[in-house]
C-alpha cells in the first residue's frame, strides 16, 4: 500500500534522508523509529508531497501521489496544524464539508471518547487536547491510509492507549498505517513491522516478533565493578556488550546458556537470560556495537 524507493532528501550540503526504501503492506502497522534528527518527519513530508525529494519514488496503492489520494488518506503532523481561532466543532464541520467519506457518527463517538467540548476554541486547548482533535479529524473519514507523526504526543497514558487501540482497530479493518513515536512501548504494542533510522539511513527493518526472537540478553549484576571478560567480547556468538556500572549485558545470537555459565564463573551476584524487547532492538540499532556507560555513583560498593 505504501512504497518508498531510494528516497534521498538533501537540504544544501546536509542529507536528511539517504537512499531509503520501505514498503508497508495493506492492513499493516509499521512503526518508524529513530533518534531526534534521524529523518522520520522528513520522510513523511516527502511521502506526502509536502517537501520535494532530491531523489527517489513514492507510491500509495501502486500509484504516485495525486489529489484524489487525500480523499482516503489521513495525516497527523508532529506539530499542530489546527486553526487556533476556530472551535473544535468548526474543525469537525470543515472536515465534513471537505471529505466525502466523512462519518458524522464516528466523529461524534470520538469526540465523546476524548471528552472534548466542541464549542471550545483550539487556542484554549492543551497540547494533548489539540492532538486529540487531530486524531478525531484523521479517523473520522475512515481512511485507507494513515500517516501519523507522534500521534499520541501530549496525551496522558489513558488517551495514549485509546490512540493505540484506534490504530489497531483501523488496521484490523484493512487500513495501512505508518507512524512514528518516541514512546517505544507504544510502537511495540501497535506495530507488526518496524523500520529504524539513524542519521537518515535505514539501519534495521523487519517483523517485530521475528526481530524479538533473533537474540537473547544475558544480564549479570556484580557487587563491584564488572571484571575483565576473558575474551567474551570477541566471542562470535556475542553481537554486543553493554556495561553500566555493576551491570553487564551481552546480546547473544546463540548459546545464551553457555554465555551465562561463562559469566557465572566471574562471580556475579546474579545472572539472567532475558528475551529481547523493542527497546533493546532499537538501542542495538542506533548505538555502537560495544557500549560503556558511566553509571551514576551509588556510593562505596563494598
Amino acid at each position: 500500500m505504501i512504497t518508498i524507493q531510494n528516497l534521498t532528501k538533501r537540504f544544501g550540503n546536509f542529507t536528511a534522508v539517504s537512499d531509503l526504501s520501505l514498503e508497508v503492506e495493506r492492513g499493516s502497522i509499521c512503526g518508524l523509529l529513530g533518534p531526534n534528527g534521524s529523518g522520520k518527519t522528513t520522510t513523511f513530508k516527502c511521502l506526502l508531497g509536502f517537501a520535494p525529494a532530491t531523489a527517489g519514488r513514492m507510491q500509495i496503492d501502486g500509484r504516485p501521489l495525486e489529489p484524489a489520494t487525500f480523499e482516503r488518506l489521513s495525516y497527523v503532523p508532529e506539530r499542530s496544524a489546527l486553526y487556533e481561532w476556530m472551535t473544535v466543532g468548526q474543525h469537525i464541520e470543515m472536515q465534513r464539508r471537505s471529505f466525502s467519506r466523512f462519518d458524522a457518527s464516528r466523529a461524534k463517538d470520538l469526540l465523546d471518547l476524548f471528552k472534548l467540548d466542541p464549542n471550545k476554541r483550539v487556542k484554549r486547548l492543551s497540547k494533548g487536547q489539540q492532538t486529540a482533535v487531530a486524531i478525531i479529524l484523521a479517523f473520522s473519514i475512515r481512511p485507507d491510509v494513515l500517516v501519523l507523526d507522534e500521534p499520541a504526543s501530549g496525551l496522558d497514558p489513558i488517551f495514549q492507549r485509546v490512540v493505540i487501540d484506534l490504530m489497531i482497530d483501523a488496521a484490523a479493518g484493512g487500513a495501512t498505517i505508518l507512524f512514528s513515536s518516541h514512546q517505544i512501548t507504544q510502537v511495540e504494542r501497535a506495530a507488526d513491522h518496524v523500520a529504524i533510522l539513524r542519521s537518515g539511513k535505514l539501519v534495521l527493518e523487519g517483523v517485530v516478533d521475528t526481530l524479538k526472537s533473533s537474540e537473547k540478553i544475558v544480564e549479570a549484576i556484580f557487587d563491584h565493578t564488572v571484571p575483565p571478560l576473558d575474551g567474551l567480547a570477541h566471542d562470535v556468538r556475542v553481537r554486543r556488550i553493554e556495561r553500566s556500572g555493576r551491570i553487564l549485558r551481552a546480546y547473544v545470537h546463540t548459546g545464551s546458556d553457555d554465555v551465562a555459565r561463562q559469566l557465572e564463573a566471574l562471580g556475579p551476584r546474579s545472572v539472567s537470560v532475558l528475551d529481547l524487547n523493542l527497546e533493546d532492538i532499537f538501542l542495538g540499532a542506533v548505538e555502537p556495537d560495544t557500549v560503556d556507560r558511566v553509571a551514576v555513583s551509588t556510593g562505596d560498593p563494598k
